[in-house]
């Protein structure tokens, strides 16, 4: 894919996002936000069905939600409710909808939360097998590319910058390296995660589900506070040793720059604070996505050992 199909694939998933309906915050008459106070949760104003619970029908119906007209969760199709803009008819509903129809089989929603995932990173497959064959290359070069760097490390005249692109396209081109080519999954990768998000909060059955004994609505900032406060705070380790073993396996601590070998800490310091901060379904989507991402770069890498793998 060459770097014009690229842009024009961010320009796309930009005006999607623009064009979104998004979570809105449930607020009583002070504007403050409503919490279960059950669960802890913050309640989600727009939701898409009925709440089961009659706390939380309650709480909604006190707040001025007219529950009665959205159809029950059971019911929910990816046409219920009006038009919302693109972004919710071809990410947030169907999205839902899968998860409702897959977690009402399973009898749990986290479940369905993982194997939903699952099902996406098999359908992304090609994408990020060729990311991570990219990364494996990319292993094998950064000792050149890293004399390269070295060798105009004091040298910022013109001239030199561009003898210095030329030699490290010539090592690109010799590893056969895209510098684009790892870019196309994380494009992917941000909109199904927020699409995650906004189908956990929008959806009733599956904010007031259980898996584990973590509430799938709740945020662990706010679980920890609860009788199950070990459940979050293992949710909490998984995503922290999943995120950082998964950006290690990509080979970002092989660079000689001082921020390259940083990186894995400091993005799993930063998703760690996020994660503190949303809904417990999108943990559980994060660590299974990490866990395959693992799996696939170490079938990569072992294919690479063996000499089968092709980028």
């Amino acid at each position: 894919m060459n770097s014009k199909n690229k842009k024009r694939i961010i320009v796309i998933l930009f005006l999607l996002i623009l064009t979104t309906g998004c979570t809105k915050t449930l607020t009583d008459e002070n504007k403050k936000p409503v919490r279960n106070e059950t669960t802890g949760q913050t309640l989600t104003a727009n939701i898409l069905c009925q709440p089961t619970n009659k706390t939380t029908k309650e709480l909604y119906k006190k707040n001025g939600v007219k529950i009665d007209k959205l159809p029950e969760c059971s019911e929910f199709k990816i046409t219920s409710g009006k038009y919302e803009g693109l972004w919710t008819s071809i990410f947030v509903k169907p999205l839902a909808y899968f998860l409702l129809v897959l977690g009402s089989l399973v009898k749990n929603y986290g479940i369905s939360v993982i194997i939903i995932s699952l099902i996406i990173r098999f359908i992304a497959y090609p994408i990020t097998k060729k990311t991570a064959m990219q990364s494996e290359m990319m292993k094998k070069a950064q000792p050149e590319i890293n004399r390269l760097q070295k060798k105009y490390a004091n040298k910022k005249d013109q001239e030199s910058m561009i003898k210095q692109n030329q030699e490290m396209m010539a090592i690109y081109k010799k590893y056969n390296i895209n510098p684009m080519g790892g870019c196309l999954f994380a494009m992917i990768q941000l909109p199904i995660f927020v699409a995650f998000f906004e189908a956990v909060q929008r959806t009733p059955v599956i904010f007031e589900d259980k898996f584990l004994g973590l509430q799938l609505g709740t945020t662990p900032s706010v679980g920890i506070a609860n009788p199950t406060f070990y459940s979050y705070i293992i949710l909490m380790l998984l995503i922290a040793g999943t995120t950082y073993l998964s950006f290690k396996m990509t080979g970002m601590s092989n660079n000689d720059d001082p921020t390259m070998k940083m990186m894995p800490t400091m993005m799993t310091v930063m998703i760690i604070v996020t994660a503190m901060f949303m809904p417990t379904g999108l943990g559980i989507y994060w660590i299974t996505s990490n866990l395959f991402t693992m799996a696939q770069n170490y079938i990569v890498r072992r294919s690479k050992k063996d000499g089968k793998a092709k980028v």
